[in-house]
């Protein structure tokens, strides 16, 4: 857009705006000098034509005279370029047919280069098909006079008026100079538009190279973060497996009351350590993009028990009623999902439900709201009447690090990690979850799940049979633990002693493929972060062994690292399974009993099943 200027203005710099395209400069430049040059080419004309009484000659020069200094003072006044350009090529124009029809009847040489300037005028200024429709109407009317002279039809009454050599030498003079402006402005322009852009492509190529630095850059500040999460992962967990694993070894050596309550206490805050560890690291992992669900098989009824087994004990400590309603034609189904994640979906709800409510009861549903035989669609439900959302504020509770309010926060404590995780984890599976809460009253929330189902019948396993009573099976078990920390060493010994196992400890990797390569071992307990060798490569070092015994002896992973990949990691290095420290005795055992009773078979994690 050009400068609104006062209308004595004469300047051509006071109209150009500073933000013109080149081209558009260009065509405001060539205006301004172009009229300059043909008010002054017709002044002289104009006198010359009035001194030879050439009556319509005089008319035509006249207006065009006339319109060059009324455009010229319009374009300084208020520049639109396009509106005045128009007006040049009719005025132009309706004087070029006049003169060759009746004033000069006749197609000369400056006729000829009038058109050839109307065409580069119209061109240039007004782009093509205006372009076209005034070279039309000025080569028209030219060929159809040449080709009424050449048949002798045209005749007209009025005398021709014929211009003496020096109006034709200026006139021509003048045309070769306006063609001559009009190239060299939009060659000019031309020109910096082209090097203009070259400039705009290179730095375009620069800011690619250094968008894709910044991309590398930012791919390996998200590595470091991982590494750093991972290694901070092993060494919190790392003690935190003594803290807990000791604590629950004291608990069961019948302490006394007093004793039990500072173990309670201990073992409580260890794991409450463990969640808040647990939520980070779980939100980093889904920030990331490297969260993969499962797609194994599971059954609903089982799988909400086992959520909601621990947390009617906590619910019950806080003297709320817990309830747990879960479809009863989901008994029978096997389905296909990711129950860990389900249950950390689920899990968070109800740790959230009953951290909310002082009084009243928390509730849990799962309903079979469509059955399509190879398909159910399940309602989750966790609803509470605690302390309720303010409707203004649903939208910031699934913020990370967010909660309702500060007071809420100083309150009840937490990372407000908790419904983020929740929320993501929805998502990345295109599930919204709803809320309905009031204050005071309580919240609910709710959300759909579609699960394949398969065509086996679900059949509840036996129980295990308590440890205690187990001690017998594996009394005469030889199992090797790689492990560097002596802390957990300590931990595994009294662990295991209470199965009436004595292990074998080797302190680092190397170490451990020693001890199989010379020992005759049943299982081995493998730490991944070892010194001299790390676990990874002591489990693939065992697996070439050409002793076809040793080499498949069951590995099971000890970890305490968050890495994304660590499952994957674990499976290609030839280990059977893997336990994240810290550990629950009944899961390392239960892995242990599957692993010995399957002892030449290659365990791998579940396959994902064909989608019926």
């Amino acid at each position: 857009m050009t400068k609104k200027v006062g209308f004595f203005n004469l300047s051509l710099r006071r109209v150009l705006a500073d933000g013109l395209s080149i081209l558009d400069g260009a065509r405001l430049r060539m205006l301004y000098y172009g009229l300059a040059l043909a008010f002054f080419t017709l002044f002289v004309i104009l006198a010359d034509v009035l001194y030879q009484h050439h009556v319509i000659l005089s008319i035509t020069t006249g207006v065009m005279f006339v319109s060059a200094a009324v455009l010229f003072k319009f374009l300084t006044y208020r520049p639109r370029w396009t509106l005045i350009s128009h007006l040049i090529l009719i005025v132009g124009t309706i004087a070029n047919v006049v003169d060759i029809f009746v004033a000069i009847q006749n197609v000369d040489v400056v006729t000829a280069e009038v058109i050839i300037l109307i065409m580069l005028f119209s061109f240039y200024m007004l782009g093509q098909k205006p372009g076209l429709i005034y070279s039309l109407l000025n080569i028209v009317p030219a060929l159809a006079l040449m080709l009424l002279q050449y048949s002798n039809n045209y005749v007209i009454p009025l005398k021709p008026e014929k211009v003496d050599q020096n109006t034709s030498i200026v006139a021509m003079f003048a045309c070769f100079v306006l063609i001559a402006i009009i190239i060299s402005h939009f060659y000019n322009a031309f020109i910096k538009t082209f090097t203009e852009l070259k400039e705009t492509s290179e730095k375009q190529n620069g800011l690619t190279s250094e968008f894709e630095d910044a991309m590398r850059k930012a791919q390996k500040s998200s590595e470091a973060k991982s590494e750093f999460l991972s290694t901070m992962s092993h060494e919190i967990r790392t003690p935190l497996n003594a803290v807990i694993g000791m604590s629950n070894l004291l608990i069961t050596g019948n302490p006394r009351p007093d004793q039990r309550e500072n173990l309670e206490v201990l073992k409580f805050s260890a794991g409450n350590l463990l969640s808040i560890v647990n939520d980070v690291l779980d939100f980093n992992k889904i920030e990331s993009g490297k969260l993969i669900f499962e797609n194994i098989k599971f059954n609903m009824v089982e799988l909400m028990q086992n959520i909601c087994g621990g947390q009617t004990l906590t619910a019950h400590a806080k003297g709320l009623a817990f309830k747990l309603d879960v479809d009863s034609g989901l008994n029978r189904k096997v389905l296909f999902g990711d129950p860990t994640r389900i249950t950390q979906i689920v899990f968070n709800l109800i740790s959230n439900a009953i951290k909310f409510t002082a009084e009243g009861s928390v509730s849990v549903r799962a309903t079979c709201i469509e059955d399509r035989h190879n398909q159910v669609t399940v309602n989750f439900a966790v609803k509470d009447t605690g302390i309720g959302i303010d409707q203004s504020r649903l939208d910031l509770i699934f913020e990370p690090f967010t909660q309702e309010s500060i007071s809420t926060t100083r309150q009840y404590g937490g990372t407000g990690l908790g419904l983020a995780i929740v929320k993501r984890l929805l998502e990345l599976q295109g599930i919204k979850i709803k809320v309905n809460s009031t204050p005071g009253t309580g919240s609910e929330f709710t959300f759909n799940m579609i699960f394949p189902v398969s065509t086996e019948i679900y059949e509840p396993a036996p129980k295990q049979q308590q440890l205690a009573e187990d001690n017998d099976n594996l009394s005469a078990v030889r199992i090797l633990i790689a492990e560097d920390n002596p802390v957990n060493v300590m931990l595994m010994k009294k662990l295991l002693s209470k199965w009436g196992i004595t292990p074998t400890i080797a302190e680092n990797g190397e170490r451990a493929v020693e001890l199989v390569q010379y020992g005759n071992f049943d299982i081995i307990l493998m730490d991944l972060q070892m010194p001299v060798m790390n676990g990874f490569d002591a489990a693939k070092e065992i697996r070439k062994m050409r002793d076809h015994q040793k080499s498949g002896i069951p590995i099971i992973a000890l970890t305490a690292s968050a890495l994304f990949d660590i499952r994957e990691r674990v499976h290609d290095s030839g280990m059977n399974d893997y336990v994240s420290k810290p550990f629950k005795p009944n899961e390392l055992f239960e892995k242990i009993q599957m692993l010995m009773k399957f002892p030449t078979s290659s365990f791998k994690f579940s396959d994902t099943p064909v989608v019926p």
